[in-house]
């Protein structure tokens, strides 16, 4: 029994999915089916029931699975913890994030200070908030960074930013130069929005019924570039959020009168799980990092 055998079944049994499970790990199909064989054959039991082309797991192959999981957690831990004896510039630090382009600017702002530092980063869907805490549980992921609180037991997080949020309205706009305006002012203008289940479009929402006002959507999208593209284009407008220190976009924010509107960012991570020395850097720097741009 091989430690790449046991990584490959668990990618397998995740998925329950030989194609995908192939494509994942960037091997041939042919190859990992009959690695998974070998390791059936050295257990002497199925660990997939088979039919139809479909893999399913079965009682051995979920026993088997938790027992693989803790290994290779074990594992994964015990690399963390060499790494940290080397000291600081040797870390890895992996983070799930479905807020990358507000994650981008610390990340690298932290290379700056710790230039040897490594980062694994892994991009999940906006409908796909969860995933962050199931990368949590399982150490995928060493922290976790995004606009919703996950509410997982065993998951700790902090909030680490507030952005306020704005009106975005293209230029040429009636009320581009407005120093503030009430929603209802634009209560029959086109809005561009997020998909539904987007954090963002749960936000946008509240925002709208606490105003007493509901959109006209034209347009959804997923990710904040494009909303963004369609306000400069003129499509619509949109609720965007910033803080100090963004780059100067292409379109007017203006500041929306009424209750406080904000948005928060939390960073998280599992307690039950070794956290590196560049994990738990990188965690502190974000709160220093983020402060900065809330003065």
């Amino acid at each position: 029994m091989e430690l790449l055998q046991l990584k490959y079944f668990r990618t397998v049994a995740r998925l329950e999915h030989m194609t995908r499970a192939a494509e994942q790990l960037h091997i041939a199909q042919p190859a990992l089916s009959r690695m998974i064989s070998r390791l059936e054959e050295d257990l002497g039991v199925p660990l997939f029931d088979r039919a139809n082309r479909q893999i399913r797991l079965n009682a051995f192959g979920k026993a088997f699975l938790v027992k693989v999981e803790s290994a290779l957690s074990s594992l994964e831990e015990g690399k963390k913890e060499v790494l940290d004896m080397a000291g600081l510039e040797r870390g890895i630090v992996s983070i799930a994030t479905n807020a990358l382009n507000r994650l981008s600017p610390a990340v690298k702002a932290f290379r700056e200070r710790f230039p040897d530092v490594s980062f694994r980063i892994k991009q999940i869907a906006p409908a796909e908030t969860y995933s962050i805490g199931e990368l949590l549980e399982q150490g995928t992921a060493d922290l976790g960074f995004g606009p919703m609180s996950l509410h997982k037991p065993g998951i700790r997080e902090f909030p680490v930013l507030q952005t306020e949020v704005f009106l975005a309205v293209p230029h040429g706009h009636r009320l581009e130069h407005q120093s503030s305006i009430t929603l209802e002012h634009v209560a029959d203008d086109p809005f561009i929005e997020y998909k539904i289940g987007h954090p963002f479009r749960q936000v946008n929402d509240e925002i709208s019924r606490r105003a007493g006002i509901q959109r006209t959507i034209i347009c959804e999208v997923e990710e904040p570039a494009a909303l963004g593209s369609l306000v400069q284009a003129g499509l619509g407008i949109a609720f965007v959020p910033g803080c100090k220190g963004d780059e100067v976009t292409p379109f007017t924010l203006l500041p929306i009168e009424g209750p406080d509107q904000r948005r928060a960012y939390f960073v998280s991570w599992n307690e039950t799980r070794y956290l590196s020395e560049a994990a738990r850097q990188f965690q502190h720097f974000l709160g220093e990092y983020y402060a900065g741009k809330q003065e």
